[in-house]
């Protein structure tokens, strides 16, 4: 009869205590300014060179150009055209 004898005591449950929260409007003074990161700038390198060679690069004091000239057909739209095509390459002088 021991183990049933505590069931005639009460059980109290512990609260916790209320806590109310508000919102509050916060005013424009209270707000920090958006950070601003500096404008990225693109370098811009022109396409085409005063000589008309591009890409352009130093191929060597005694270099010389040769180019490849050849007639090719085009298809177009309004029916196949011979145009010129030319390929430059440099090579050792």
């Amino acid at each position: 009869m021991g183990l049933f004898s505590q069931v005639g005591m009460s059980a109290q449950a512990e609260t916790a205590g209320t806590v109310v929260r508000l919102a509050q409007a916060v005013s424009p003074d209270d707000i920090p300014p958006p950070r601003k990161r500096p404008q990225t700038r693109l370098r811009v390198t022109p396409y085409d060179s005063p000589d008309g060679v591009y890409p352009r690069y130093n191929p060597g004091p005694d270099a010389v150009r040769e180019c490849n000239v050849a007639y090719v057909q085009e298809h177009r739209p309004s029916g196949t055209v011979i145009t010129p095509h030319m390929s430059c390459y440099w090579r050792r002088g």
